[in-house]
């Protein structure tokens, strides 16, 4: 997965208030990542053609599996991260293959009625994380930390990595990285999205890397 670190790159003018959104499991998207998305489902294509030609803006809000789930519709978690369409592409089978660009986060204000095509929209506060507009700086991660808690994560889970690679990513791309392809909890991942900047993303990270390579469960499988 790549990353821009050097600032999130923001979509010209000011982002609608009234934003289409894309709640899937596991799908992190912090500002600065990359996250590729395999779309099938007819609602989410037709969100994708209609992103294409308003500014190619998708927000991703993960489900929280805590919360009923009404009428089988998943309860939203009410901070998430908007996504720029940066790739696209249509396979033989009619699918799309895209890529999302974080460029900030944002809070749901509300959930708005479903869109004519059926997929699911939110009014966003855009401003609600000041410190996404902010250049970012390497100097906020403990790199040291970060890797000394990162080898027994990699160790217990049986992940293999490439450490000279991993050793030579800049700190700050690292975090957003571990961040969106670890395997955590929906509620760990909602509180990294949340997190008030990179220092303090980068706190926690190391901390739930820690907590789960030291854990019971470390080295198995988890339920999905």
């Amino acid at each position: 997965m790549d990353t821009d670190h050097s600032r999130p790159e923001a979509p010209a003018g000011e982002p609608p208030a009234e934003i289409p959104v894309f709640p899937l499991a596991g799908a992190l998207l912090l500002p600065g990542g990359r996250l590729p998305l395999n779309i099938f489902e007819p609602r989410y294509l037709a969100m994708v053609e209609d992103a294409l030609g308003r500014g190619r803006l998708i927000g991703m809000v993960l489900p929280d599996p805590a919360k009923p789930r009404p009428q089988g519709r998943s309860t939203l978690y009410r901070a998430g991260c908007l996504g720029r369409i940066a790739s696209f592409s249509e396979t033989g089978d009619g699918r799309y293959l895209v890529t999302l660009l974080g460029t900030h986060r944002f809070r749901v204000l509300e959930e708005l009625p479903d869109s004519p095509r059926g997929y699911r929209r939110v009014r966003a506060d855009h401003a609600a994380f000041p410190a996404d507009a902010q250049p970012v700086s390497d100097a906020a991660v403990d790199r040291e930390a970060l890797l000394a808690a990162l080898r027994p994560y990699f160790q217990a889970r049986r992940i293999e990595a490439d450490w000279t690679a991993i050793e030579r990513t800049p700190p700050a791309m690292l975090v957003t990285t571990l961040c969106m392809i670890c395997p955590f909890g929906e509620a760990e991942k909602q509180a990294l999205l949340e997190a008030p900047d990179l220092a303090a993303r980068a706190a926690m990270l190391v901390a739930l890397l820690r907590m789960d390579s030291a854990g019971p469960a470390a080295g198995a499988d988890r339920p999905s």
